[in-house]
């Protein structure tokens, strides 16, 4: 059985299946969108990782995302840097032009919410290797 599933009765909503978002995705990850108000121009969302999920590399422009871990386990990892193991209770700060990656661990859901401005660019999968490598280190 998989660490912290109970994180799909959150203080937030785990939402629906990310379909619209599942090509930029390695396993099953949900979002449910937290402000839905035309005139705020920053997306917040709350997304679920399940165990092993997490996203391509991407980046944001013009912008920037704030995540606030509210559940399990994950990892956050900008290029170049080593990966940042991620509990409740933590933020990270990714600005601007910052080539990164985030998901769950492979034994643990993960969630949080993320704040997000500007436009992002999806780049390549987080490769298996890659992956299990950062893995290894934790």
């Amino acid at each position: 059985m998989a660490k912290n599933e109970n994180i799909q009765h959150g203080i937030f909503p785990m939402g629906p299946k990310n379909d619209a978002y599942a090509k930029f995705f390695t396993g099953q990850s949900y979002l449910q969108g937290l402000v839905n108000d035309p005139a705020v121009t920053v997306g917040v969302g709350n997304v679920t990782f399940e165990p092993g999920c997490r996203n391509n590399w991407h980046i944001h422009h013009d912008g920037f995302q704030i995540l606030l871990v509210t559940g399990g386990e994950g990892w956050y990892q900008e290029a170049g840097q080593p990966a940042r193991h991620l509990v409740p209770g933590d933020v990270v700060v990714t600005h601007d032009g910052v080539k990164h990656w985030h998901g769950a661990t492979k034994d643990s859901w993960f969630s949080h919410v993320a704040i997000t401005a500007g436009t992002p660019e999806w780049l390549e999968p987080v490769s298996d290797e890659q992956y299990a490598a950062v893995e290894e280190d934790k």
